[in-house]
């Protein structure tokens, strides 16, 4: 009996307040995305390469020796980098720092959370997440490199890092800032003549394309971009016990952390509650405190929670804020150290069960994997994979569509040593954090595009070696998953799982949508067993990807062998009746030389394919009979004769027996999701990347595969195969070939 696995889904609400600011267009309609592989697009790398910038200190120094002062041509100050959807009802003037203000500074005494003032753009979950960053100087100078000012080698360029995906990127923008009025009108210092702030919005919205791309987001998603850190994200509704230790741990580590409360309605963005709290508004959490209450009660301490509002501005108007008589409750010793720690007007103490009460979701940012509940510290090892979902091919949706959900890519994962528990001897179980990370949807919201919901799940598998098929899904149930598919930019989660063999299968909710995502998983290792047991985790994908952390196969393209038996000679008067009638035909259409071009073999498999009824056909196109000839052509002619005429519709019998296997609706078409098992049965052995690229380069609108464009792809694949074996003299699976050899093998295919 197939097993049914509930899916449970919830929505993330971005937040995106902005005080005093009109909420503009909110709801982009959705647009799937036609881009294609990294490895179709290389071709232009070449041409990429030339536009790209030189680094920071080359042009720092090549406009210092010029004096002249730097400008930014892939982030100009006109409307495209501001907005993409409507215009904004101010008008702009874009200024440099020195025209601003007199003796204007890059950094006054250090950055600090009070140099973070929000303009008039809704990116409080940005700014939340930077207030917390200057918490840690480690890492704010990360993000901030500290060798830039506006006196020392001044030329109006600064430059800023983020981690994108896997790797740290630097990021050079000039200093010119939107103003109205001589006033900087998004972010800000509240030092007048301060611009750090300012400027690494700036960089941050030319990362992700304008500055409207800014505008509502999760303050998770900028924590990770200033950290390279692993997420976790708790509803206060299902928070557990040791929330405050988690927390207190958090902080700790060096940890940043974020808090908001839910919108009712997306529309209502900037609800204020009676309290004086703000839904969809993201907060800071930046400490927390124990304090002995003076009367002794049940509850001895009050635990506090300090909370600071990117708008410069405290509206909390229960307990604990500045003028509340609970102040009174507490020593005088605890007062004047909690008042020393409130270092600006925008932050407020409250307590933490006012806190559980009054916010829906709390956000973390570990910069280790962590758990926040243990006081051991550990090592980790991570392995990284980049993938994708390709509509038709790879975007399988979840496991409520079972006939596409086997598609999505799968990953697989060998848990190889159990961790080491000193308090539970017994423990055979090996901890490991999954993260699945969306890419570019936020980079790609002037094209409409939005977070997809989405989610994972772990099987447990033994031995296979091969993508599995529809049948292990339906009747496996899934070892472990994350705990509900969500539209956050990446959705983790941490599992105890037996050593063992397992596949991870990364999806969106709904089938056919198309993007890119980053998998990665953390292994949890004391590490001095490490180096006696080896890795306790081996990762290994079914994309072409290979780094430290990832096992590939030997070899990740190959045709499954054949057994060559010799055929027994067939005897003229033993002709068959079918062969009959190809001479027949074929005498028709071939000149003097018994042979025919691609436009003669056009009408010959018409003129066959007539006599197959079953078979709901126009033929075969020009192109392909050209695709054919080049197969079939072994004395370089560019014709075919009888015999390896014969040879291909051969060929072409086998190949149509597996496309009515498929074809079960007899349409003439086969779904592009059936493409990867049609091949698998014609003995292709393929990664997952060239089935996207079959489905992209073969399948239609509707995701379909005709007959003509079927057969066209076994005949390339074939061909291909045949020519890089011919080249392949050692049979190691490597051919070298110069530019010249390259076209011949490319043109004549």
């Amino acid at each position: 009996m197939a097993l049914v696995e509930e899916t449970s889904v919830k929505v993330a609400l971005e937040t995106e307040a902005s005080p005093d600011v009109p909420e503009g267009k909110t709801d982009y309609p959705f647009t799937a995305s036609n881009s294609i592989y990294t490895a179709i697009l290389s071709r232009n790398e070449a041409v990429k390469d030339a536009k790209r910038l030189k680094n920071f200190l080359e042009l720092r120094d090549k406009y210092v020796h010029k004096k002249v002062l730097f400008e930014d041509p892939l982030f100009p100050p006109n409307d495209s980098s501001l907005w993409y959807s409507s215009k904004f009802p101010i008008e702009f003037e874009w200024k440099r720092p020195t025209e601003i203000c007199d003796n204007p500074q890059f950094i006054i005494d250090g950055a600090s959370r009070t140099d973070i003032c929000q303009g008039e753009l809704g990116d409080c979950w940005l700014l939340a997440a930077i207030a917390c960053l200057t918490l840690n100087d480690k890492l704010l100078y990360r993000v901030i490199p500290s060798d830039q000012s506006f006196t020392e080698n001044y030329a109006g360029i600064f430059h800023f890092q983020f981690w994108r995906y896997g790797e740290w990127v630097d990021v050079v923008v000039d200093d010119r800032i939107p103003t109205s009025n001589n006033q900087l009108v998004f972010t800000k210092s509240f030092r007048k003549n301060e611009f750090w702030s300012a400027l690494l919005e700036k960089a941050y919205a030319k990362l992700h394309g304008s500055y409207e791309a800014l505008k509502g987001g999760n303050t998770l998603e900028a924590m990770e971009d200033f950290t390279g850190g692993v997420t976790e994200f708790f509803e206060m509704s299902e928070a557990p016990k040791e929330l405050y230790k988690i927390m207190k741990k958090a902080l700790e580590r060096g940890s940043l952390m974020g808090c908001s409360i839910d919108a009712l309605l997306p529309s209502h963005c900037e609800t204020e509650t009676a309290n004086g709290l703000v839904r969809g508004h993201a907060y800071s959490i930046t400490a927390l405190e124990e304090c002995d209450k003076l009367k002794v009660t049940k509850d001895t301490k009050i635990r506090l929670v300090q909370m600071r509002n990117p708008w410069g501005m405290v509206l909390w108007k229960g307990p604990w804020n500045a003028k509340s008589k609970e102040w009174s409750t507490i020593s005088s010793s605890d007062k004047a150290r909690l008042k020393k720690k409130t270092v600006e007007t925008s932050e407020t103490w409250i307590s933490f069960e006012d806190f559980k009460k009054n916010f829906t979701k709390l956000e973390i940012c570990n910069l280790t994997p962590d758990t926040l509940l243990d006081d051991r510290s550990h090592s980790w090892t991570v392995a990284v994979n980049e993938g994708r979902w390709v509509r038709g091919s790879s975007a399988g949706g979840c496991r409520n569509f079972p006939d596409t959900f086997w598609t999505n890519p799968q990953y697989r994962m060998r848990l190889y040593e159990e961790d080491d528990d000193p308090d539970d001897p017994e423990h055979v179980a090996c901890t490991v954090m999954v993260a699945l990370m969306q890419k570019g949807r936020r980079k790609d919201r002037s094209k409409g595009a939005k977070l997809y919901t989405i989610g994972f799940s772990i099987y447990e598998m033994i031995g296979s070696q091969q993508h599995l098929q529809k049948d292990f899904f339906l009747y496996n149930a899934s070892k472990a998953k994350c705990k509900s598919y969500i539209n956050l930019r990446e959705v983790s989660e941490r599992f105890c799982l037996p050593p063992g063999e397992y596949v991870i299968i990364p999806s969106t909710f709904d089938p056919h949508e198309e993007g890119e995502f980053i998998l990665r998983v953390f292994s949890e290792k004391n590490s001095k067993n490490r180096t006696k047991k080896g890795k306790p985790i081996v990762f290994v994908s079914d994309r072409a990807k290979a780094n430290k952390e990832i096992e590939q196969d030997d070899i990740e393209v190959q045709k499954e062998k054949k057994e060559k038996v010799k055929p027994k000679p067939q005897q003229p008067d033993e002709e068959s009746g079918e062969h009959k009638m190809f001479r027949a035909i074929y005498q028709q259409i071939a000149g003097e030389d018994m042979q025919i071009c691609a436009n003669e073999l056009k009408v010959v498999m018409k003129r066959v394919l007539e006599k197959h009824n079953d078979m709901k056909t126009d033929g075969f196109s020009l192109e392909s009979c050209r695709s054919m000839i080049a197969l079939m052509d072994t004395d370089g002619t560019g014709k075919l004769n009888l015999q390896e005429f014969k040879h291909l519709w051969s060929k072409i019998k086998a190949w149509q027996l597996i496309f009515k296997k498929y074809d079960k609706d007899k349409s003439s078409t086969i779904s592009s999701f059936e493409m990867r098992n049609a091949v698998n049965d014609a003995g292709f052995r393929l990664n997952n990347q060239l089935y996207d690229i079959i489905t992209m380069r073969y399948a239609d609108e509707h995701l379909n595969i005709d007959f003509d464009s079927f057969i066209c792809c076994f005949v390339r694949l074939e061909g291909m195969f045949r020519t890089f074996h011919a080249f392949d003299k050692n049979g190691d699976g490597t051919i070298k070939l110069n530019v010249l050899e390259w076209l011949q093998l490319t043109m004549y295919a």
